[in-house]
């Protein structure tokens, strides 16, 4: 069951062989940060895979970046439940993701429903 401030968090460390990867896969130029796409898919495994986990779909996001993310730097993605609304099976998330020295890289909201949303 689900519970207002439960938390899951993932760590990902982007090498130049993962910006060329994702380069070839979308057109875009390679470039020597780590992509926002890239960061945003961090929150969309967790929220599709640890939490609320799987059945989950997305309906808002929104993400404000406020730094660039270094290659080869650990980044550690976290979302946190802020409401749950059980009767229409919605569940509110903070979503951050910070480099190693606390740097906030980005942050922001997803709404999403779930099955299993406890009161």
């Amino acid at each position: 069951m689900m519970e207002t401030g439960q938390s899951a968090t993932v760590r990902r460390t982007y090498s130049a062989a993962d910006l060329l990867a994702y380069a070839a896969l979308s057109g875009a130029a390679p470039e020597s940060q780590v992509p926002e796409p890239l960061i945003a898919a961090l929150f969309s495994y967790l929220l599709g895979v640890k939490l609320p986990g799987s059945g989950t779909n997305y309906l808002k996001q929104e993400l404000a970046f406020k730094a660039p993310a270094p290659l080869d730097t650990e980044l550690t993605a976290t979302v946190e439940i802020t409401r749950l609304r059980p009767e229409k099976h919605l569940v509110d998330l903070w979503a951050r993701c910070t480099a190693p020295d606390g740097t906030v890289i980005c942050e922001g909201r997803s709404l999403v429903k779930a099955k299993d949303v406890g009161a």
